[in-house]
């Protein structure tokens, strides 16, 4: 990977910037339900009676939901805007959650109808986030920062969100906590909706296709490679379960997610803190190469302080990764598209972490706890060896030609007639944008 410089400014700087403090702590409230859905609905299902199996299939139903309507709220973002969207979309989320708290478990029709609206209306939080960075922050080198702030401060909330609702439960009971959880997430939306870049966003001309997003090849190979970046992460979750209960001490499980949670917070922290210079599709193929690499040492399952340390370890490349890819969608999303790519990320993303669950578990029982790590690591390497075969199609785009500003006025370059994008405009220059840094001062 090459090296960085220190860019100016750092993370205060972002934090800084008019909305962005509050677009950003808006946009992780508004997911505290989503983030922490999985657990809400396995700790009302068992306190309601119900069985863990019932548990997993509520949240299999929630998760593939969330999958599906994740795109096709992003592809409505695109279209109608923001407020139009978003802020319904969590309310009617929120309704599903409310029906699943009031009702309980004794009819499961409505029991899985209500954790299916839940997630088909999740609305799409993170992909609206990365499309107003650019208008609220200018310069690349900024928006990019972001991103990997954006990485960071996910590690936190999915530390922080199943904390918050062990204290609701222990407060109140598991359905109040479920109901305040997704009232706090529709006031986190209703707080990002509201704010002046929200209202003003919008997308660029698209071309009408049914594929949307997906009609780009560099975006269907990143996908690709990042559903089995999901994969990975998926089977070490229940490896992890595996490794604390050979040891006798659940305890453990705990120890090393959050471990994995740490080392991705300091890789993320330490990613962002330099402006890396080359291009980042090529950048991207070094850090999920590290990140496969970071699992193998899991393989030896030694004992719980060592194998936290690993796990420590292990997490160190995961946000650096995903922030490199937020710019690699950015980079190759077709023209108005934006919002429905980081959902397709999402999406695949989710699939992959939900198959590496199921496929880790039989790999378990048949060979034992290292086997639930080696399809982790087998996930890194697939992932890395998809981005290696692909490097064509994820070819860094060519630049447009950009006219130099000065003083107001336009001075034409070799590509005269071709227009220079407003400095102010909503979306990153797609297909288009220079790395590193933008000679002009302006936003790609």
């Amino acid at each position: 990977m090459a090296g960085g410089a220190t860019p100016k400014g750092g993370y205060l700087d972002i934090l800084r910037a008019p909305h962005a403090a509050r677009l950003l702590t808006g946009t992780l409230v508004g997911r505290l339900p989503n983030g922490t859905g999985p657990v809400a609905i396995t700790v009302f299902t068992r306190a309601e009676g119900g069985s863990y199996s019932l548990a997993g299939g509520l949240i299999a139903v929630y998760g593939l939901a969330t999958a599906v309507g994740q795109p096709l709220l992003g592809r409505a973002v695109d279209l109608k805007g923001q407020p139009r969207v978003q802020l319904p979309a969590a309310v009617i989320s929120a309704l599903g959650m409310a029906a699943l708290a009031v009702t309980g478990i004794g009819n499961l029709l409505l029991a899985y109808a209500a954790v299916l609206v839940a997630g088909l209306f999740t609305p799409p939080l993170e992909g609206g986030l990365r499309a107003l960075w650019p208008s609220v922050l200018g310069r690349e080198d900024r928006v990019h920062r972001a991103y990997a702030l954006d990485a960071v401060a996910q590690e936190v909330m999915f530390t922080v969100g199943p904390l918050l609702l062990t204290l609701l439960v222990s407060l109140r009971s598991p359905a109040a906590a479920l109901v305040v959880i997704n009232v706090l997430g529709v006031l986190g939306a209703l707080s990002v909706v509201v704010s002046q870049p929200s209202r003003t966003w919008r997308s660029e001309p698209r071309e009408a296709h049914w594929l949307g997003a997906l009609r780009s090849p560099g975006l269907l190979a990143l996908l690709a490679s990042f559903f089995f970046v999901g994969l990975a992460l998926g089977s070490i979750t229940v490896a992890a379960v595996a490794y604390a209960d050979d040891r006798g001490n659940e305890a453990v499980y705990g120890w090393l997610m959050a471990a994995l949670g740490l080392g991705a917070l300091v890789g993320g922290v330490a990613y962002g803190a330099r402006q890396w210079a080359g291009a980042p599709e090529r950048r991207l193929r070094v850090l999920v190469l590290l990140l496969a690499l970071g699992y193998l040492p899991l393989l030896l399952v030694p004992g719980p302080a060592a194998m936290t340390a690993l796990a420590a370890l292990s997490g160190v490349f995961l946000a650096p990764a995903i922030a490199c890819a937020f710019i690699v969608v950015d980079r190759h999303a077709p023209s108005g598209t934006v919002t429905e790519a980081f959902s397709w990320l999402v999406t695949t993303f989710g699939v992959g972490a939900a198959l590496g669950s199921a496929v880790s578990g039989p790999a378990v029982e048949l060979t034992g706890t290292p086997a639930g790590f080696a399809v982790a690591g087998v996930g890194g390497f697939v992932a890395f060896l998809v981005l290696l075969g692909t490097g064509r199609v994820l070819a860094p785009p060519a630049p447009r030609v950009r006219h130099a500003v000065s003083g107001g006025t336009e001075t034409p370059g070799p590509g005269a007639g071709r227009t220079e994008k407003n400095p102010h405009s909503s979306e990153n220059d797609r297909n288009g944008a220079v790395e590193p840094g933008f000679s002009t001062g302006l936003q790609a």
